[in-house]
């Protein structure tokens, strides 16, 4: 059975970013259901994987990741409005059987995903 994991580096300080909320999103038709909701370790890791076993099903997702409120609770300045303040990532789970691993990569202005293993 598979699972689906994430992790946060933040290239704009060279490090794991520790502390960012992530809420798990099932999308359907009827709209948007919050399904997990967590925040990082200082690996920028979460302590478990956000859906396994029979939680993983095939279907459509939305991960946010509410990177403003982790610059801003490291003090970096950013515009009013912040550029990037919740990222937003739609995919696809196509196979219950597969790993999914959906990395950020981040900075104040600019952010980087893809799927990993």
């Amino acid at each position: 059975m598979g699972k689906l994991t994430t992790h946060i580096l933040d290239t704009a300080n060279g490090k794991p970013a520790k502390d960012v909320k992530i809420e798990l999103f099932a999308c359907s038709t009827d709209g948007q259901k919050l399904i997990y909701s967590t925040v990082t370790n200082e690996d920028g890791r979460c302590g478990q994987p956000l859906l396994e076993g029979k939680s993983l099903v095939t279907g459509i997702y939305e991960l946010e990741f509410y990177i403003g409120d982790y610059y801003r609770g490291m003090k970096v300045e950013l515009t009013d409005p912040a550029f990037l303040d919740v990222v937003v990532i739609r995919f696809g789970i196509s196979s219950e059987d597969e790993n999914y691993h959906v990395p950020l990569i981040i900075s104040p202005f600019g952010y980087s995903s893809y799927r990993g293993s």
